[in-house]
């Protein structure tokens, strides 16, 4: 979020030219949100740049907020990767996982079901074709 002028018409008095008094100074602020599955929004603003640091702490207010373990669908951003995350996100294993969503153009890896391991792993056509039957196909980070 930002704080740009927008500098355009206004109104006035009939006659005499507004005045629009303004500091020109700019700022910006980023903010954090989640969305629980009861639809409650947390959020959190900040002003610096986002850090693991920051996301350490949204992760530290977001876990005051629930009595059980907390899902998060996250992007790839390297503070979500970061080691300092990582390290959080061990110490607290009961309170909080992340869920990454998949980087853009790529490509889909196959995920084998409980199915496919119960094949036996010939090289039949048959054996072949029940084995990709089986196979759900998903993308992975």
């Amino acid at each position: 979020m930002r704080s740009d002028q927008v500098t355009g018409r206004t109104w006035g008095e009939k006659g005499k030219t507004p005045v629009v008094r303004r500091t020109g100074n700019r700022f910006s602020v980023n903010a954090m949100s989640a969305i629980s599955a009861k639809g409650r929004m947390y959020l959190m603003v900040f002003t610096e740049s986002f850090t693991a640091e920051v996301m350490c702490r949204f992760l530290e207010r977001l876990v005051g907020h629930f009595d059980r373990k907390g899902h998060l669908v996250v992007d790839g951003h390297s503070a979500h990767r970061s080691k300092k995350v990582c390290d959080w996100l061990a110490a607290h294993p009961d309170d909080v996982e992340l869920h990454f969503l998949p980087r853009p153009n790529s490509p889909p890896r196959p995920v084998a079901s409980s199915a496919d391991a119960s094949v036996s792993h010939t090289s039949s056509a048959a054996t072949s074709a029940t084995r990709m039957s089986a196979t759900s196909w998903t993308r992975t980070p």
